[in-house]
């Protein structure tokens, strides 16, 4: 498995943000089709709050000029980008208005047998697909297989978390890199550091983590 990128100790302002904003819960959750997650994420939060989509915008964009521009780069040259409904859309709208990156999107039918890409774009073009958090990866992977069915080139795609079960390796195997601005445990980590979460809170969302990873 290739060896992941290190995160940034500055991306942690965003772990606190989320926490501060009341995006972070611990009990039992379903998150996606996985039930007894003792830790929520929804970073769909950020949208009351336009100051810190503006910082994310800026963060992610300085992330991938930084992975862009190193010897082997780890983030290609892109002409559009592509949010993933819902929880991306906001974010790619933000990264377009900042990077003056035309925006795409693939929009589920009413039959769900089939999805078009919304925007306008040529044959050939390079799309970066950006999404709040990856779990699985199913929804990134969903988008990025309409993209491509239009005969769009998809390589990679940007998170703001990780929740470290799987979506990096799947992604992986489908030809497309993710960056990430920070990962689940170490978010963790930093709430129980602050003594924001008790080690107990902390142990059982590793453990789960760690025993739900997608194959």
């Amino acid at each position: 498995m290739a060896e992941r990128p290190a995160i940034l100790a500055g991306n942690l302002w965003l772990a606190k943000a989320l926490w501060e904003l009341g995006a972070v819960r611990f009990g039992e959750f379903t998150v996606g089709r996985t039930v007894g997650s003792p830790v929520y994420v929804n970073p769909r939060h950020l949208i009351s709050k336009p100051a810190l989509l503006r910082r994310v915008a800026t963060v992610m964009d300085s992330e991938i000029r930084a992975r862009q521009n190193m010897r082997r780069p780890e983030c290609q040259p892109f002409n559009l980008v592509a949010g993933v409904p819902y929880g991306g859309l906001h974010l790619a709208s933000v990264f377009s208005l900042r990077t003056k990156k035309p925006m795409i999107y693939a929009r589920p039918q009413p039959d769900r047998k089939r999805k078009i890409v919304e925007g306008l774009f040529d044959p050939g073009e390079r799309v970066l697909i950006i999404d709040d958090l990856i779990t699985s990866g199913t929804s990134i992977l969903e988008s990025a297989q309409v993209l491509r069915s239009h005969d769009l080139v998809v390589s990679d795609a940007v998170v703001l978390i990780d929740r470290d079960q799987g979506g990096h390796q799947r992604l992986q195997r489908e030809g497309i890199n993710l960056i990430s601005l920070l990962r689940l445990p170490i978010m963790l980590n930093y709430y129980m550091t602050r003594r924001w979460i008790s080690e107990d809170w902390y142990r059982k969302s590793i453990d789960f983590i760690e025993s739900h990873r997608a194959t």
